[in-house]
């Protein structure tokens, strides 16, 4: 015997909510039923995948093993039955969308008008949220497609291109790097440097095209996101670094700011549409690419 796409579930949601009842709850079922699921799950694969204690529900190594798994096979069967429901009809129907912060502001404002004129059929669901969730999201079947920015090291994720956003240095007005014209290489400093926080991408490009080392101690400021890090900077707290997308968005229109480009060639991130390898979906999320490629 195999275990059911309906088992395979139940023991998703567990380890999700780590509660038999909560489980039950989002599974629309009684917890009796998701238990006995779960227990000829185990029967079937011939080993315990659910640690049983008082108020407290933990997957042994074969269940996490297990939840692996089934988060790909349930993925997959999604994806069959979303390509059946829109056969011959592409972005239609349901299409779940993880745009990155340092993008989603920006792009999706100008973009979705057209999307829906050109797409009338389609249901879109946008989470906004770091790369690293994305991808995950996009390998559990969370999420059919992911606006991202490269170079991001992701096996068993393909992609189709958007295009390329300029990265660009602001300063406040006054700031030794505020004047005209580009800034030359070696001028940034670290010290001199206000970031977003740990896990935004675009901190980690912008350091890696400037080759500097990301600042160290409790006295580096991080910002939660490039509205607050502009305002930072208007303040006079130090340099950063902001998108095009964003400059030419207004983000950087506010008294105090120096908005300059970079010397030689200029550092910039790949734009891209990301999928799982393999998905149903591949086409439609090219599709989507070609709709949303930069002006």
């Amino acid at each position: 015997m195999l275990p059911t796409l309906r088992q395979l579930q139940y023991l998703k949601l567990l380890a999700e909510h780590a509660s038999f009842s909560r489980a039950a709850e989002a599974a629309h079922v009684s917890q009796p039923a998701l238990s006995a699921g779960v227990q000829e799950l185990e029967r079937i694969l011939g080993a315990t995948v659910v640690e049983r204690t008082r108020g407290n529900v933990q997957l042994t190594a074969v269940g996490r093993e297990a939840v692996k798994r089934a988060e790909d096979v349930l993925a997959r069967a999604e994806d069959l039955v979303e390509a059946a429901r829109n056969a011959g009809k592409p972005l239609s129907g349901r299409f779940r969308l993880g745009v990155i912060p340092t993008v989603a502001p920006f792009l999706l404002p100008a973009k979705l008008p057209g999307l829906a004129a050109a797409y009338p059929g389609l249901r879109l669901f946008i989470r906004e949220d770091l790369t690293p969730r994305l991808v995950a999201g996009l390998k559990a079947g969370h999420l059919d497609a992911a606006v991202i920015a490269l170079p991001y090291s992701a096996p068993g994720i393909d992609h189709a291109r958007i295009g390329d956003d300029e990265i660009m240095a602001v300063a406040p007005v006054g700031h030794a790097l505020a004047g005209a014209g580009p800034i030359p290489p070696g001028s940034l400093r670290a010290q001199d440097l206000i970031l977003l926080e740990d896990g935004h991408c675009l901190r980690d490009q912008a350091l890696a095209a400037f080759d500097i080392d990301p600042p160290k101690g409790d006295d580096v400021f991080a910002a939660t996101s490039l509205h607050t890090l502009v305002q930072m900077v208007s303040s006079g707290l130090g340099v950063s670094f902001l998108p095009e997308m964003a400059v030419r968005a207004g983000l950087a229109d506010m008294p105090g700011v120096v908005v300059r480009p970079i010397a030689a060639v200029a550092p910039s991130r790949e734009i891209v549409v990301a999928w799982r390898t393999g998905s149903s979906r591949a086409g439609e999320a090219a599709l989507l690419a070609e709709a949303l490629t930069l002006d």
